[in-house]
């Protein structure tokens, strides 16, 4: 049983398609964590437009794949780029967005034998 991610949305769009399902399931683990990285890349270097682009992007995946807690954490994210905040106020919430992709993209692989 899924316990970092719900799927509902994915199954929902899909229409049920399992093959669709995997697909999706396959690029959030195989490009999702590179992003996060990317993330971190730009609040280390104060480039909070790096670290808006990666944040905007994986914002969509993170409500796809139900991690609503990382997804209002990408939303602070993105909030702080625009406002050009300091390193040490964000540095939390994106740890915690670390950790909850890193679950979810391990029960994932565990869960679709990837």
């Amino acid at each position: 049983m899924a316990l970092y991610y719900n799927l509902a949305k994915v199954y929902a769009l899909s229409d049920n398609d399992p093959e669709f399902v995997l697909q999706i399931v396959t690029l959030f683990v195989n490009e999702i964590p590179e992003d996060i990285a990317q993330i971190k890349e730009g609040i280390k270097k104060k480039d909070h437009k790096h670290a808006y682009s990666y944040a905007h992007k994986v914002k969509p995946s993170l409500d796809l794949l139900g991690l609503k807690v990382a997804f209002e954490e990408i939303l602070q994210v993105e909030a702080w780029t625009k406002t050009e905040g300091e390193t040490k106020e964000i540095k939390e919430t994106f740890k915690s967005i670390k950790h909850q992709v890193k679950d979810a993209v391990k029960e994932l692989k565990k869960d679709f034998d990837l």
